[in-house]
C-alpha cells in the first residue's frame, strides 16, 4: 500500500533525500519545486518502505489505507499530480556545506533571528565545525513558527522543537530580548564574529492604499495573528470580535487561518496553545459571517488546495462561494488541475445575501472583487467596505464592524545594512550581501529566508535558501585566512538573556 502526503507537507524536501525509488516529486532539482504548495508521492513507484514517513517532520505522510477523514482526498491529489506528466528524472547527488579545512579553529557566526530560516540556517552551520550564537530580539525564541502559524495547526508547529533541540547544543549560544541595531550594532556583530547571516524575515505589511484604511477597526492580518498567538508586539485588547461580520482583504493561506479562527468553536481551539486572552474574546465572539474577498477568480486564489480542503470539511462552519458572473461556470468547467474545481460542490449563494444579517457561521468566498473604500460607522468605527465586483455595474455596500487586510508582508530595514525599498529585501549575491552602490560585497554578511527573496514560499522553502547562504558562508571563510580574536573578548558578549 503506497503513501501518501497530506495537508502539513513543509516542501522543505527532507523526505526526498531518503526515498530509495525516486517517487517524490518535485524535487528540489526540479522546476515546479519552487512554486509547489506541497510535494507528491507517486503510488505507481512508492515501494511502501515508510523512509518517507520517518524524517518528516510535521508528520504529513501516511500510509494510503490509514488516512482518515478530509485526509482521504489526498491519495487522489496525489496520484494526479502524476496523471498528466511522467515524471523520469533522476537525482543530482546529494549536496552537503563546504567544509572547513582541517585543523582550522571552530569558525564563530552570528545569526540574527530564530523563526524558521534561522532554524534551518543553524541546523546547516552545525553539520561543520562551527560554534553559532543566535540573536533574538524577543523574550523567546521561535520566530514565525512561534507567532506566525495557527495555533490549530499543531503539526506545523511542532517543527518549533526541532529547531529548539538546536539551542541546546554546546556550539549554541542563544542571546535573547537582544535586537540588532538598538542593543548591538552590525559593527559590533561584525567584530566579535567571522560571520553574522540575517534571518529577521518580513516583520511589516504591504499597505492596503483605500479610502478608509486608517479607521478603527481596520488591521492587518499579521497583527490578528500576533494577536491570537500572543505575540508581545499586540495589544491584547487590539481586537474587537463584537461585530457579527468580518471582512478580509486577500486569498492567501493566512487570510483562510484567520477565517478559521474566527469561526472555530472556542471549545475546540482550547486544546490549542492560542493566546488566553484571544480565547476569552473568541468565547464572546459575535461574528457569524467572514467575507474572503479577492480581486482574481478562483483558478487564481493564492491559498493552498490543503487549506481549502480542511475548510470544506470543517464541522463549525459552512463553506459559501458567491455567485457573481462568471465564477459559477469558471467552477463547472475547470480541468482536474485547477484551483477552480476544488470548489466543485461547495453551495453558492447570491451577491444579495453579503447584504443579509447573519444567521449560521459561514466562511464566504467573493472571487472578482475589490475594496474601493471603507465607511465609519456611528462612533467613528469601520462599518462598511465597499467592493467593486467584476461584472457587476453596482457595488457591493458589505456591513462588517471589523476588515483584516491580508495582501502579504514585506521586510523592513536592518541598520547599517543596505535595503531595497522596491522589493522589501537587502541586496545580495547567493545570499552575500552587496551594496547595491558600489557593487561590492559587504564584508561577513549574509542573509537567509524572506530578507533574502521575499515574502514567498512556505516553512520548507527556507531549508534550500539556508543551504545557499551556509555554503556561500563556508566557502568565503575557506578562502580567506582566519579572524584574530581580541585578547579577552568572550564570545558573543552582548546584552541580553543567554540559554
Amino acid at each position: 500500500m503506497a503513501f501518501a502526503i497530506t495537508q502539513t507537507c513543509c516542501a522543505d524536501a527532507s523526505c526526498v533525500s531518503v526515498c530509495p525509488v525516486n517517487c517524490i516529486h518535485p524535487t528540489p532539482e526540479e522546476r515546479a519545486f519552487g512554486s509547489t504548495d506541497m510535494l507528491h508521492i507517486d503510488p505507481e513507484t512508492c515501494i511502501d518502505c515508510g523512509a518517507c514517513a520517518d524524517v518528516c517532520p510535521t508528520d504529513a505522510i501516511f500510509p494510503v489505507d490509514r488516512l482518515v477523514g478530509s485526509d482521504r482526498a489526498y491519495a487522489q491529489i496525489n496520484a494526479d499530480y502524476y496523471a498528466d506528466d511522467e515524471q523520469a528524472l533522476e537525482w543530482d547527488p546529494p549536496a552537503f556545506p563546504t567544509s572547513l579545512p582541517s585543523g582550522r579553529r571552530p569558525l564563530d557566526v552570528a545569526v540574527v533571528g530564530s523563526g524558521p530560516a534561522a532554524g534551518y540556517a543553524l541546523e546547516s552551520l552545525l553539520t561543520t565545525n562551527t560554534r553559532v550564537t543566535v540573536y533574538e530580539r524577543l523574550g523567546r525564541p521561535g520566530g514565525l513558527l512561534r507567532y506566525g502559524v495557527a495555533p490549530d495547526h499543531l503539526a506545523t508547529r511542532r517543527m518549533a522543537e526541532r529547531f529548539a533541540a538546536h539551542h541546546l547544543n554546546p556550539r549554541v549560544r542563544v542571546r535573547l530580548g537582544t535586537e540588532v541595531g538598538t542593543d548591538v550594532s552590525h559593527a559590533e556583530l561584525q567584530e566579535r564574529h567571522d560571520a553574522v547571516v540575517y534571518a529577521v524575515g518580513a516583520s511589516a505589511d504591504r499597505r492596503l492604499d483605500v479610502p478608509g484604511a486608517e479607521l478603527v477597526g481596520s488591521l492587518s492580518a499579521r497583527t490578528f495573528v500576533g494577536w491570537y498567538n500572543g505575540h508581545p508586539d499586540v495589544p491584547q485588547d487590539a481586537v474587537d470580535l463584537s461585530t457579527e461580520r468580518v471582512t478580509i482583504i486577500g486569498t492567501g493561506n493566512v487570510a483562510l487561518d484567520c477565517a478559521r479562527i474566527l469561526l472555530s468553536d472556542p471549545d475546540r481551539l482550547a486544546a490549542t496553545d492560542i493566546a488566553p486572552h484571544a480565547l476569552a474574546a473568541l468565547r464572546r465572539s459575535r461574528v457569524r459571517h467572514v467575507v474572503i474577498a479577492g480581486r482574481r477568480g478562483p483558478a487564481d486564489a493564492s491559498y493552498s488546495r490543503g487549506e481549502l480542503i480542511a475548510l470544506q470539511q470543517h464541522a463549525d462552519f459552512r463553506l459559501v462561494v458567491v455567485e457573481t458572473p462568471g465564477v459559477v461556470a469558471e467552477i463547472g468547467t475547470a480541468g482536474p488541475n485547477s484551483k477552480a474545481s476544488w470548489l466543485a460542490g461547495v453551495p453558492t449563494r447570491p451577491v444579495a445575501a453579503l447584504s443579509e444579517p447573519p444567521t449560521e457561521r459561514c466562511l464566504i468566498l467573493l472571487f472578482g472583487s475589490r475594496a474601493t473604500s471603507f465607511g465609519a460607522a456611528p462612533g467613528g468605527r469601520i462599518g462598511t467596505a465597499r467592493l467593486e465586483v467584476s461584472g457587476s455595474e453596482a457595488a457591493v455596500d458589505v456591513t462588517t464592524g471589523l476588515v483584516l487586510s491580508s495582501i502579504g508582508y514585506r521586510g523592513t530595514p536592518v541598520a547599517g545594512l543596505p535595503f531595497d525599498d522596491v522589493t522589501g529585501t537587502i541586496p545580495h549575491q547567493a545570499g552575500r550581501v552587496v551594496d547595491p552602490v558600489t557593487g561590492s560585497l559587504v564584508p561577513s554578511t549574509y542573509v537567509t529566508g524572506w530578507i533574502k527573496r521575499g515574502p514567498s514560499g512556505g516553512i520548507g522553502a527556507n531549508r534550500l535558501c539556508a543551504h545557499e547562504t551556509v555554503s556561500a558562508v563556508l566557502q568565503d571563510a575557506a578562502d580567506r585566512p582566519p579572524r584574530r580574536v581580541s585578547a579577552g573578548r568572550s564570545r558573543g558578549g552582548s546584552p541580553g538573556r543567554s540559554t
